[in-house]
């Protein structure tokens, strides 16, 4: 390796007396710079996503990096490796190591995968409370890249050669700290008479940890004669018409891996889904049962005021809650409001530490087309802080849900009249945004795009007038006996 490029390294690499508890300096290790590296990674790989994307961008890493600090994500859960890591970066703490108190101001965590391997580490950085928890950069994988897009990180999945990761990481050093909300989404139904109300996923359950699962017997949010569900999510929860393509797209991917090698078919075939599915003529192909309004009674809350009904127009079947600036690849369902919006809807432009979460409807394939012209949007429903679905009784047996790319079909009881889901603003966590970033901070006026020109929407159509603990993302997570949690920072 040039000098150029082993010093330039040198900013990223660990040693492995970090990485391995019980270890000394190597060596080769004696070179390190006395300050620490300036912008230590741990770098965690889903092998499966982007076809061989991500099995070769796993040997890049491990070929610039030290091998310990690449974790592929089929092999090793990152909860385990961060326990593991933060319990000896921290005893090493407590006896004066002042090279592990840099590494724990310093580190960066990478992540390559989809949205949802994305969401993974998210919740298991947000369930370990760390008082200053590292922030994540995310390399896009999979098909929609939301997240990656959203921070200015690209939506193509990337090169997977030395070149394009050391670029990657020269993006990583630059790259600044920015907060984003994240959501907890509970769902309750009193245990069903007969069958039984999981979630199916498509084939197989997703190896998120922190996607849609029930609560076990000893957990407090439990209710004796109720089945509860629980989940996270931090760019967006959808109901209805996009979540029942997107089932019907992973379940053929699932069926088929072979078809789908690249991004571009990927694209091509979950547009085809979207036709042969009939939400072009929604109206011709789904009965009223499908619509939201006709599916359950929604209300919304704003910062720590009531519960108030909202009025969902009879037409919209697809019902969103986004809290990034990016859903299907790219695309902005909120917009921008005008001055006019803005002030007689008591709207904002969709900033993604305002505590507030957008909530957006569609009527069918047709309406979603809008946002591929200029200043397109849904029908701008609300701007809540919490958010209340309460189904209706009988009404289907059924309906499909998504949250950060991962749908599911969610089975309804038909003779139960309490089935409710609740979505709740949970805190904050770190990303990093490049100069590219799409997001933008209701507390930096400098942020990228901010203060963006307003739409013309006078055309909008339909316009319409700590409680929870964890995600359960880092299930395995256990800081060993002996070491102080309060000082993981």
């Amino acid at each position: 390796m040039a000098s150029s490029d082993s010093n330039f390294l040198k900013n990223f690499w660990i040693s492995n007396k970090i990485l391995v508890p019980g270890s000394e300096f190597e060596s080769n290790e004696n070179d390190y710079d006395e300050d620490g590296p300036k912008c230590p990674v741990l770098v965690f790989v889903n092998s499966r996503s982007g076809g061989q994307l991500g099995g070769n961008l796993l040997k890049t890493y491990r070929a610039l990096l030290k091998e310990k600090q690449v974790y592929d994500l089929g092999e090793e859960d990152p909860d385990k490796v961060l326990s593991r890591i933060y319990a000896n970066l921290e005893n090493l703490r407590l006896k004066g190591d002042e090279f592990a108190k840099k590494i724990m101001e310093r580190l960066r965590l990478i992540v390559a995968g989809g949205d949802g391997t994305a969401g993974w580490l998210l919740g298991v950085v947000c369930d370990l409370k760390l008082s200053h928890p590292p922030p994540i950069a995310t390399v896009p994988l999979g098909t929609g890249n939301n997240l990656p897009f959203s921070f200015g990180w690209g939506k193509k999945n990337p090169g997977t050669d030395e070149p394009s990761v050391k670029s990657f990481l020269a993006q990583v050093m630059q790259a600044k700290e920015m907060k984003i909300d994240n959501w907890h989404i509970l769902m309750r139904m009193r245990a069903p008479k007969e069958g039984p109300c999981d979630p199916i996923a498509p084939l197989e359950l997703p190896h998120s940890l922190h996607a849609f699962h029930r609560v076990s017997e000893a957990d407090e949010l439990n209710m004796e004669g109720c089945h509860t569900f629980r989940g996270g999510f931090w760019n967006y929860f959808s109901m209805g018409m996009d979540a029942q393509v997107s089932y019907a797209f992973h379940s053929e991917r699932k069926l088929h891996p072979e078809k789908f090698k690249n991004q571009l078919v990927n694209q091509s075939t979950y547009a085809k889904l979207g036709c042969t599915q009939g939400w072009f003529c929604a109206h011709l192909f789904h009965p009223p049962s499908s619509n939201i309004a006709h599916l359950a009674k929604v209300k919304v809350m704003k910062r720590h005021g009531q519960w108030e009904d909202l009025q969902i127009p009879s037409s919209i079947r697809s019902i969103i809650c986004l809290n990034l600036p990016s859903f299907s690849g790219g695309l902005n369902p909120w917009g921008t409001p005008n001055k006019n919006k803005q002030r007689d809807r008591d709207l904002t432009p969709p900033y993604v530490d305002d505590g507030l979460i957008e909530v957006v409807g569609f009527r069918d394939a047709w309406h979603g087309l809008v946002l591929l012209a200029p200043n397109g949007h849904g029908t701008r429903l609300a701007q809540a802080n919490r958010i209340r679905f309460e189904f209706h009784k009988g009404t289907t047996d059924h309906t499909f849900m998504r949250m950060d790319g991962e749908p599911w079909k969610q089975p309804l009881p038909v003779d139960d009249d309490t089935v409710m889901v609740e979505i709740s603003h949970h805190g904050q966590v770190n990303m990093l945004a490049t100069h590219d970033c799409k997001s933008r901070s209701v507390y930096d006026p400098s942020s990228p795009h901010h203060g963006d020109a307003e739409e013309d929407d006078s055309d909008d159509e339909d316009s319409t007038s700590d409680e929870f603990r964890k995600f359960g993302a880092a299930s395995t997570f256990k800081i060993p006996d002996g070491v102080d949690i309060a000082h993981l920072s």
